[in-house]
């Protein structure tokens, strides 16, 4: 694992899509366990769905408190992070307070920046993380507004369907109203393609199509339709521990080595 300087900040990256089922969470859960490999991450499910914190293992009955007890009562990060199954990824799970969280938030102050305000408090132990993954409601609403604050960038999960290509338009209008106005670090970090079917020949005109326009942000890496992928949530596992020879879970794996290759990239003078 690489050593940290003193200073260390980890990355903060939000997994958002407005559109339901596109791959989102599958992804944010994959990717952060191909990193933990030789990175320490922490995932936050901030979808009040909860489907992070079961695919990582951890059952509705014994989430107690999670992402509610960090943005509406401000409790610290360091005690309501939890082990997973995956060594090097800690999750905070959802709780089942947090469905009510997005009417709370509004009469709160600084509402738009309460997570980024719980990142600021808890630098101590932000600073022993690579990075810290946001999974974000499929909305875009308050508590997604206050993943993008708290962010330094946006990995979006793209269905390869047609409508998918309506809900890519919109997020990044959203990504760069948010720039302009309240965080000005925030970028769009790239798209994965998911959910792909090769014999279907709309998966890859949708595919070219969003290679056309956003060019090098779509990732090369195309992540396919898996049955193996859509059973390993069940088992509260990642698919590289469910089946780590499937071709998702591999995948994935290739994902990983990318996004890696990116950051090494990015963060040359």
């Amino acid at each position: 694992m690489p050593a940290r300087k003193p200073d260390h900040r980890p990355r903060i990256l939000a997994f958002a899509n407005q559109k339901g089922g596109v791959g989102k969470t599958t992804t944010a859960i994959n990717l952060a366990s191909v990193l933990a490999t030789d990175h320490k991450v922490a995932l936050l499910d901030l979808d009040p769905q909860g489907n992070a914190s079961t695919g990582l293992g951890i059952g509705r009955q014994d989430r107690s408190a999670g992402t509610y007890a960090l943005l509406v009562e401000g409790r610290p990060l360091g005690e309501l992070l939890r082990p997973t199954p995956v060594r090097n990824l800690t999750i905070l799970p959802a709780d089942p307070d947090l469905a009510g969280a997005e009417i709370e938030l509004v009469g709160l102050e600084a509402r738009e920046r309460r997570l980024a305000q719980c990142f600021a408090e808890a630098a101590e132990t932000l600073a022993t993380y690579d990075y810290i993954f946001l999974d974000c409601p499929p909305s875009l609403g308050l508590i997604t507004l206050n993943a993008l604050v708290a962010a330094d960038g946006v990995l979006v999960p793209l269905q390869t369907e047609f409508f998918a290509l309506e809900g890519i338009s919109q997020i990044t209008r959203t990504i760069d109203r948010v720039r302009r106005a309240l965080n000005s670090r925030l970028t769009l970090e790239g798209i994965v393609l998911t959910m792909a079917d090769r014999r279907n020949n709309l998966s890859e005109l949708v595919a070219s199509d969003v290679r056309g326009f956003f060019k090098d942000k779509v990732f090369e890496t195309v992540i396919p339709r898996n049955v193996r992928v859509s059973e390993a949530p069940s088992h509260g596992l990642p698919v590289l521990l469910y089946d780590f020879r499937s071709p998702g879970a591999q995948a994935y794996v290739k994902l990983g080595a990318e996004f890696l290759k990116r950051e090494r990239a990015r963060s040359r003078p």
